[in-house]
């Protein structure tokens, strides 16, 4: 059975997921603006393409990984969040 929200098939690229691309791509503060980015996305249009719960949780899942990212990074990455926020 697929997950459309943890890890959807058409994000999968060979061995690697697409959001581990953009994050290596991204850096800390860009990952971390592209999720709340999409975070908001999700909440916005929520029951407009897909069904509600599914989009509310696609969206917090960009949260919970945005937080697990800072949580993963040092001192430095997260000055660099904090002076572009």
């Amino acid at each position: 059975m697929t997950d459309p929200v943890n890890h959807p098939p058409h994000y999968t690229g060979g061995n690697i997921e697409c959001i581990d691309a953009i994050r290596e791509a991204l850096g800390l503060a860009g990952f971390v603006a592209f999720c709340r980015g999409n975070a908001m996305k999700y909440a916005w249009r929520a029951g407009k393409k897909d069904a509600a719960e599914q989009d509310m949780r696609k969206g917090a899942w960009y949260l919970v990984r945005g937080a697990d990212e800072i949580a993963k990074a040092d001192e430095a990455e997260i000055d660099e969040i904090e002076a572009t926020s």
